[in-house]
């Protein structure tokens, strides 16, 4: 009698084996969920993988710009508000010049962005003008402001509140510089291509004419110039 029950449990044991579903993962390949409804349930999608870390540097940019004085800020505003596709805020800015042998060098501390470093080689013309320049972040700007203030001197500092309109691409800049008045000025961010160049003079040009700018009122060097008397 107890033979044959331990027959019978041993037989129980091996039909409850043949019914437990395989789990066994391949090698390198983690376990499928359940079967549900005869289909086997889809993995979990992957993670995305991590967005880089961004450098102490961003890539070299390309821009076409131009500037002019305004006598009335508020009309160039009005008129422009209406074509702008975004409204990027009020930014108080200050910006220090650095001496330099070639192009210029300047440590922006601004509201909206912090610090930045900003080297850039530009045509002092009064048209529209390409500015080949790259960004910077700083995280300590007073500490770099010294620095630089110590080894290259100082050339002149800027500030301003700049109010910023978006055009398509295109940054509007409602200026008021400490030291000089009111200034509207104009900035298109292109891929440093000749055709894409021609096109934003194009853009700007058609942009300058919605504002109401003429021709008498574009500046041809920057605020640090003008300020400085140069």
């Amino acid at each position: 009698m107890r033979a044959a029950r331990r027959r019978a449990r041993g037989e129980l044991g091996r039909r409850r084996h043949r019914l437990r579903p395989r789990r066994r993962a391949r090698r390198g390949r983690p376990l499928r969920g359940p079967r549900r409804g005869g289909r086997r349930e889809p993995r979990a999608p992957r993670r995305p993988p991590r967005a880089p870390r961004a450098g102490v540097s961003d890539a070299p940019r390309a821009n076409v710009e131009i500037k002019a004085r305004v006598a009335d800020l508020a009309g160039v505003r009005a008129r422009a508000e209406p074509l702008a596709t975004a409204r990027l805020g009020v930014d108080r800015q200050v910006d220090t010049y650095f001496r330099t042998a070639a192009g210029r060098l300047k440590l922006r501390e601004s509201s909206l962005s912090g610090g930045q470093l900003v080297p850039y080689l530009r045509p002092d013309e009064a048209g529209p003008k390409r500015s080949d320049y790259a960004v910077v972040p700083v995280a300590e700007p007073a500490r770099v402001r010294e620095l630089l203030a110590a080894v290259l001197g100082v050339h002149r500092v800027v500030r301003k509140t700049r109010e910023i309109l978006l055009v398509e691409n295109v940054r509007v800049h409602l200026d008021e510089v400490e030291g000089l008045g009111a200034f509207v000025e104009l900035e298109a961010v292109f891929d440093g291509s000749a055709d894409a160049e021609a096109r934003e003079r194009v853009k700007i040009a058609r942009l300058l004419d919605a504002l109401g700018v003429r021709d008498q009122d574009l500046v041809a060097v920057s605020y640090e110039t003008l300020l400085a008397g140069d």
